[in-house]
């Protein structure tokens, strides 16, 4: 099969042919119809995420189901699935208490301590997956607990976006924090996870919605997904901006881009008694400076949002409900529909701010 492979770091995926062993017992080989290009991809790639090489990533995708392995129950050959990277155990103290987005035994491997690659080179060498997906590729082998049927009527270019994008984003607003009908609601970054943060605020009835972004051109999606005010960020007046427009402060902010100084100006612009919820994946090791002031005189909390707290196999049906029946938009998300050759050059346009979601498609 074709995939897309990081062999070093800072440098451009190749593109090559690769081997992807047979499903073992409780996994599955889904042939990839999509797949979105998250920026936590572009974080792997530019070593603020750290995986090694060779490796393939992609960890946003939609397909359908071709082999089953043994003991495989929830899916079944020729079912349309999205396939997710929160990937569960089911036993641990997370998966029991009713978050498995926070199972660590869930990034163990392949089940039943199978050592074999997933993927191999035409050397016969291993080439490592992404997330236990790796979804630049043609097809992908994966645990029955990183998959979830969907209904066969929903289009699967837009079906890859809940794979995280949209999980990421909706969920942070529909289940991290409890946004009540009114409530004032900041979004930093309108990328596709600050898109999808909009649009879950809206679903739970906020008042009014900012959206901040230093690329204006994004802000007619934006209003489209719900946003009620625009601020641009570029003029370095974005603070102040959210301040005028709440009265003080809004009673939650959402960081979706993940560089230290939007997450502290998030904090900045959270009103008394507020919210800052961390959607953005800041590379590993960075720290940010906040002030104790921002916590104890004002009292003001700061969450982070793991993948939107989802609980994806329940969650992820929804999601699709809700774009059939018109209340999430994801066609107006999407920036650009590519082939898997032009992957380099979509993460370049993502370097340049210059997309919202791209989405590379295999068929």
């Amino acid at each position: 099969m074709k995939a897309a492979v990081m062999r070093a770091q800072n440098a451009p995926l190749e593109i090559e042919e690769l081997n992807i062993d047979d499903p073992g017992p409780g996994e599955v080989v889904v042939k990839t119809v999509a797949s979105g290009i998250c920026h936590s991809d572009l974080h792997v790639i530019e070593g603020g995420i750290p995986v090694p090489p060779p490796c393939v990533l992609g960890h946003e995708p939609a397909g359908i189901v071709e082999k089953v392995g043994p003991g495989v129950t929830s899916v079944a050959e020729g079912d349309h699935v999205i396939a997710c990277l929160s990937k569960f155990c089911g036993t641990c103290e997370f998966c029991s208490g009713g978050r498995p987005y926070l199972c660590i035994e869930g990034f163990a491997g392949r089940p039943g301590g199978n050592l074999t690659p997933a993927l191999t080179d035409a050397k016969g060498e291993g080439v490592l997956q992404f997330a236990s997906l790796s979804s630049f590729a043609e097809k992908m082998l994966t645990t029955e607990r990183s998959v979830v049927k969907i209904r066969d009527d929903m289009p699967l270019d837009r079906a890859s976006l809940i794979g995280c994008g949209v999980t990421t984003g909706v969920g942070a607003a529909l289940h991290t924090v409890d946004i009540r009908a009114g409530d004032s609601v900041v979004v930093i970054g309108c990328g596709g996870v600050g898109l999808s943060a909009i649009q879950g605020a809206r679903i739970t009835g906020a008042g009014k919605i900012i959206a901040v972004d230093a690329q204006p051109w994004k802000f007619d999606i934006a209003h489209k997904c719900g946003a009620t005010d625009c601020v641009d960020a570029s003029d370095g007046q974005a603070v102040q901006a959210v301040m005028d427009l709440t009265g003080g402060g809004a009673h939650y902010v959402f960081e979706c881009i993940g560089l230290k100084p939007t997450i502290e100006q998030a904090v900045q612009m959270t009103g008394r008694g507020g919210t800052t919820v961390l959607v953005g994946v800041l590379p590993i090791g960075q720290t940010v400076e906040i002030g104790a002031a921002d916590l104890t005189l004002q009292e003001k909390s700061i969450v982070g949002s793991l993948m939107g707290s989802n609980r994806f196999q329940y969650d992820m049906p929804r999601y699709v409900d809700f774009y059939l029946d018109g209340r999430l938009l994801l066609d107006e998300m999407i920036s650009a529909r590519i082939k898997l050759e032009e992957v380099n050059d979509a993460f370049d346009a993502m370097r340049k701010g210059e997309a919202a979601r791209q989405v590379i498609m295999f068929d």
